[in-house]
């Protein structure tokens, strides 16, 4: 049984006492009416007015019974419970560490009330089976990306657009403020409630063939790209040739020359070790995109209301902390590739940008344009600030 439902059974088992007067109360009031029809011998006023007075007393008592479990459960006086959070990510990976901190705060903020199993680097599956076991309340809570959503509602389609953000403090301006107050109603009527965004980052090319400066230098790659549309019309607008591989195969694909490269950010190419089988790194920064830590709806409704205020904290909490430490960690990244062998080159956006236009048509057709047009509005008043 879900631990969440063993919640509701332990509150009511816990009120025994109650219980028990009640049915003292009403089973012999059951039992003294009379089967017959009351014309055929008249009852008393004593008898009335005393079976009066228990029914009364059992009207009474229901409502003491209800405010006090009512008062019981408000209190929070629920069994600890185990949810279980599933991420994709590395145990090295950021990630990992943000979860743990966020589980170790939440168990201590509620004395042991919340409590964490926590499934990385795609246990319980991948990111879409693990998604869809989260809308059913199968498993508590995950990080995903908003590529994964698109099935469930195509606005989501829009965060991943090539050459939007300018910076990550761009990005998070526009991810942690308009677009959040604009998605978040959007994937809780398909089950999810998002907690907070934590951090993906600037999506960076890959590849065994030549170092690449410029647009024209992406032809005729073939590519390694995760099964996004955005991502695949973003590559094929660069003239590359697309190549769809399991992640848990990259690493032996680039070794073995499958396929020439891939495109991730820093620190998935670090600390998932792809650089091992790499020459060339060009920080191309096509995408950004964010991660989004969710819970079930489900099981968010079993949560008292200040359980959900402490995750919702200690949610943003770990995704902000998380972040800060990813983005000032980037040039010790790079200086450690470059030390393992790896040549970086810095090619011009402004031409990258321009040379993927068609992918941003496709984009749009796909997404819808209502949903672009809204989303490129708040790209861009964050872009003002």
């Amino acid at each position: 049984m879900n631990p969440l439902q063993n919640r509701r059974i332990l509150l009511i088992d816990d009120m025994p006492s109650i219980y028990e007067d009640f049915r003292k109360i009403l089973i012999p009031m059951h039992r003294s009416t009379p089967a017959e029809p009351a014309i055929s011998s008249p009852t008393p006023p004593s008898s009335r007015t005393e079976k009066g007075n228990q029914a009364m007393k059992a009207i009474r008592f229901i409502f003491i019974a209800m405010f006090a479990f009512a008062a019981y459960a408000a209190k929070g006086h629920a069994e600890p419970v185990t949810l279980i959070f599933v991420h994709g990510a590395a145990p090295t990976h950021p990630t990992h560490l943000a979860a743990m901190q966020f589980a170790k705060r939440v168990e201590q903020r509620t004395d042991g009330q919340i409590k964490f199993d926590i499934f990385p680097a795609g246990q319980l599956g991948g990111e879409n089976e693990a998604l869809q076991k989260i809308r059913l309340g199968a498993i508590a809570m995950g990080t995903t990306a908003p590529s994964n959503l698109i099935k469930y509602e195509k606005a989501f389609a829009v965060v991943i657009m090539p050459y939007l953000f300018d910076s990550y403090e761009h990005a998070h301006r526009v991810l942690d403020g308009p677009a959040m107050s604009w998605l978040a109603p959007l994937a809780e009527k398909q089950g999810f409630v998002i907690l907070s965004n934590w951090e993906w980052g600037f999506r960076h090319v890959t590849n065994n063939q030549r170092p690449i400066n410029q647009p024209e230098d992406m032809r005729g790659l073939k590519i390694r790209v995760p099964p996004v549309v955005q991502l695949e019309d973003t590559m094929k607008a660069l003239d590359a040739q697309i190549s769809k591989i399991a992640f848990k195969e990259l690493y032996m694909a680039l070794s073995q020359g499958v396929v020439d490269g891939q495109e991730n950010p820093l620190h998935v190419i670090y600390y998932n070790k792809l650089y091992e089988v790499q020459k060339h790194l060009a920080l191309t920064q096509h995408v950004y995109h964010n991660q989004l830590h969710l819970i079930s709806v489900k099981s968010w409704a079993m949560l008292t209301p200040e359980q959900q205020k402490i995750v919702r904290e200690e949610s943003k909490a770990a995704g902000d902390g998380m972040s800060k430490g990813m983005i000032a960690e980037e040039d010790e990244l790079i200086a450690k590739m470059v030390n393992a062998g790896v040549k970086v080159t810095r090619p011009d956006l402004k031409a990258f940008r321009a040379k993927v236009e068609p992918a941003v048509k496709e984009i749009t057709a796909y997404a819808g344009e209502a949903n672009v047009q809204k989303f490129l509005k708040m790209v861009e008043d964050g872009r003002k600030k």
